[in-house]
């Protein structure tokens, strides 16, 4: 057993997180203590009224620690927990249980009227980024700023007025104090909240409008990409005044959205000709700029069959995380060397998937939206059909040994969620985003947003995964804007969600007791 850190920013108590792997989906799973078996230290065991004269109470055992009324040892602490059950107990995860009060919080949230933000100088809001320790609001602007705010007081910071010399499409915190803003004017510029008058360095080196950052704590790499069609790395340990060392890790046609998996295993691209591709066992510090992918099909078990070169059909990539002579031996022969375990994929192996989209079957639809599950376990997309007249949120599961459903004639994501969205704004990107806990989903809709469950009780997405897609479910629609919504954002540390939109407001939800 092992802590579960997902959770953390939404529980109430401090008891750890213990969780066993499923062995299809690879998540949590509820777990059941029988009698003779000792429950894992940070679980709750609830005793039922009624049951054996008991009290109906339950007892924690934290990190080894007796709780309890009469309990001096985890020893007393487990008879008491047993003579008070029926035969059988459950062991409840707190940080998993916790969900009811979150949802319930959730459901009474309501737009705070105090708190509107709006100035008209700084243009349209592309983007929303709350800091790790959720103390500061940052705010992407069309019109070249970057504004921050106490998103608890709902006070003004800072206005960074010449952040850039275009757009500003996103930001990334690397830290509680260091962030990093990206915009059409091609560059990267890095901050210090502790000195918000100069920047700390620009960075040079897309050709074409920057549109995403992405961050790798383990190796402090800092991950761009643009509408140029490149992934570039940046190294921040090295940074100076004069920027980063950098190199270009991938380069793809038709790249809008890229994303890093919780762990920095894979790396998610979207493009706007319907392709999602997946770059599995990532490895960010090898230079993939010359040769050829090994390219994987949809299946997630690795095979000398399902190795093929990057003249495949699909969007032209460029990259090399392997070298491959002309002779199909040479090839047989990496691919025995990288995959002798069942399932494992060699390190930067390319996966170019067409994900299904309801309604979209016989024409092309265009990703213009990418998230990730805060476990990793799927992901969220916005996509448009090319004609702009129809937009759908999708939830796709991605996971390694999950079922893939062939869609002729390629194979497919599984889809297991999804929702028609409201067809205004067209041309604009609209981001979409997952709860800290991945219960739900905020997602612009219109002049609003609305949060959305994978069923009524907002539960885990491996309690209710379904055998065929499904319609996500709506939990509440919150409407405050005057203009339609680009943007929304869920704090990671306090129940409030932010969105922005198209006239320049900043709205703030939170539950209204």
């Amino acid at each position: 057993y092992s802590p579960d850190p997902g959770h953390s920013q939404l529980r109430s108590n401090t008891a750890s997180c213990s969780h066993r792997l499923c062995p299809r989906f690879r998540g949590p799973q509820r777990m059941v203590a029988r009698s003779g078996m000792c429950f894992p230290a940070g679980w709750v065991r609830l005793s039922h009224a009624g049951s054996g004269g008991g009290s109906g109470s339950g007892e924690v055992s934290a990190g080894g620690a007796a709780a309890g009324a009469g309990g001096g040892c985890v020893g007393h602490v487990y008879l008491r927990a047993r003579e008070r059950s029926l035969g059988r107990g459950l062991c409840v995860d707190p940080a998993r249980d916790n969900f009811r009060t979150m949802t319930n919080l959730y459901g009474s949230i309501h737009p705070a009227d105090s708190v509107y933000l709006s100035t008209r100088t700084h243009g349209a809001v592309f983007n929303l980024e709350y800091s790790p320790d959720g103390s500061v609001l940052t705010v992407a602007c069309e019109q070249t700023e970057v504004l921050l705010f106490d998103p608890i007081s709902s006070k003004h910071i800072k206005t960074l007025s010449e952040a850039h010399e275009d757009c500003v499409n996103n930001i990334r915190f690397l830290d509680n104090r260091l962030f990093a803003t990206c915009s059409d004017d091609t560059t990267i510029a890095l901050w210090d909240l502790r000195k918000l008058n100069t920047k700390v360095c620009t960075l040079h080196g897309h050709t074409s409008w920057v549109k995403n950052i992405e961050y790798d704590t383990n190796t402090r790499l800092l991950v761009t990409s643009g509408f140029d069609g490149n992934v570039i790395i940046w190294d921040t340990n090295r940074c100076t005044e004069d920027g980063c060392p950098h190199k270009k890790f991938f380069h793809t046609r038709f790249l809008m959205r890229m994303r890093l998996t919780p762990d920095c295993s894979k790396m998610l691209i979207s493009t706007s000709s319907g392709y999602l591709l997946i770059l599995h066992d990532l490895d960010l510090t090898k230079s993939l700029e010359v040769g050829s992918y090994p390219i994987l099909r949809a299946r997630r078990t690795t095979s000398s069959s399902d190795l093929t070169t990057s003249s495949s059909s699909g969007p032209r990539v460029s990259g090399s995380p392997c070298h491959h002579s002309d002779s199909n031996s040479s090839s047989e022969k990496h691919m025995s060397r990288t995959s002798q375990r069942e399932g494992v994929s060699p390190r930067n192996s390319l996966e170019v998937l067409t994900p299904e989209v309801p309604g979209e079957r016989d024409r092309g639809n265009c990703i213009t939206s990418l998230q990730l599950h805060p476990k990793g376990w799927a992901t969220l997309l916005r996509c448009s059909s090319n004609t702009d007249d129809q937009e759908w949120t999708c939830v796709y599961e991605f996971q390694e040994g999950a079922p893939v459903r062939p869609v002729s004639p390629r194979c497919s994501l599984r889809l297991t969620h999804y929702i028609e969205e409201a067809n205004v704004g067209r041309g604009y990107i609209k981001e979409l985003c997952f709860s800290p806990d991945g219960r739900m989903i905020s997602s612009p809709h219109g002049y609003g947003i609305r949060l959305l469950g994978f069923d009524k009780q907002c539960s885990e997405l491996i309690d209710c995964l379904p055998k065929e897609a499904s319609p996500l479910r709506v939990i509440r629609s919150l409407y405050s804007h005057n203009d339609v919504v680009l943007t929304t954002k869920f704090s990671p540390t306090h129940c409030q969600i932010a969105s922005g939109c198209l006239s320049g407001r900043v709205s703030l939800y939170q539950p209204k007791f």
